[in-house]
């Protein structure tokens, strides 16, 4: 009996060891910002031909993925999946990517962020940018509880995910959330595969911005979130990864993106390849890409 609890707690002690963390939390301790109150309508299916796909979200949350200690590097990612902002693919571009992340001792945390509605929320337009924004502060304020450095925290995103991630990285001196908070907001790099970047009628996807901002946008808000248009000079670095043959989101989104970080002095890296669907689903390869992006992020610096 002594040797069975013996060994019980050995595995315990080993699983903890090497599996820390892989849990989902509520984004907000408290009331969420924006937010107009209503039953929890959101619906979750897996697909077996495409993905585990997520909609109708009002909950926002973090699904936390930690490295063992004696793997983790100090970076951490924040995930956005795609989905045109009417949808979350959560499996293929969010906890598939985390648990390759934390198998290299990266620390994930893949974002399930609200998907615009004027049911759920008082300005649809924010709500998404908010929840990033949220999720940088509690993952850097939290960085000692998750074990990472506070100053190697990314944000990675996919397709409509990816136009999230870049609205942190571009608009981070605007507080949507925690207005007077003295916490940083800024990415410290953003990672951005076959992204939507602009909301321009020529190159932006429009089904995404119609999502977000709805088919009446105004030309100001839609110079305000075409974010190849809100780069500075504090604009984090940034790997961006897109098809030639992309013809849901052009590749000109990530061209216009890299030239415009290139002209304010900011650190960049693109990588075009000839074929592939929306969402590398044949070539090239998740690891082909991936693994060019865990390169950069070594010479960068956050790995």
């Amino acid at each position: 009996m002594k040797t069975r609890l013996l060994l019980l707690a050995f595995v315990i002690q080993f699983c903890a060891r090497n599996a820390r963390a892989q849990n989902f939390q509520k984004l907000y301790p408290g009331a969420i910002p924006n937010a107009i109150p209503g039953p929890n309508e959101e619906i979750s299916k897996a697909n077996e031909l495409v993905d585990s796909l997520t909609s109708k979200v009002s909950v926002p949350g973090l699904a936390v993925f930690l490295p063992s200690r004696e793997r983790a590097t100090g970076t951490a990612v924040i995930i956005c999946p795609g989905g045109g902002y009417g949808m979350l693919l959560t499996k293929r571009e969010g906890t598939d990517v985390a648990k390759a992340f934390t198998k290299l001792g990266i620390a994930a945390f893949v974002l399930k962020y609200r998907l615009p509605s004027p049911s759920t929320m008082k300005d649809p337009s924010i709500g998404p940018v908010q929840d990033a924004q949220q999720a940088i502060k509690t993952v850097r304020e939290r960085a000692t509880e998750f074990g990472i450095d506070p100053a190697r925290i990314g944000i990675m995103g996919f397709s409509a995910g990816g136009h999230l991630a870049s609205t942190a990285g571009t608009h981070f001196n605007t507080r949507y959330i925690d207005e007077t908070g003295q916490t940083s907001l800024r990415p410290d790099f953003m990672i951005l595969v076959n992204p939507v970047i602009s909301f321009n009628d020529s190159t932006g996807h429009i089904g995404s911005r119609n999502n977000l901002l709805g088919k009446q946008a105004s030309a100001e808000k839609i110079l305000r979130f075409s974010n190849e248009r809100q780069v500075g000079k504090s604009t984090p670095p940034a790997f961006l990864v897109h098809s030639g043959a992309d013809i849901v989101v052009p590749v000109a989104n990530s061209i216009q993106f890299y030239e415009a970080l290139n002209r304010n002095g900011v650190s960049g890296a693109m990588h075009i390849y000839s074929k592939g669907e929306h969402g590398f689903l044949t070539y090239p390869s998740f690891q082909e890409w991936f693994d060019r992006c865990v390169e950069w992020m070594k010479v960068s610096g956050f790995k």
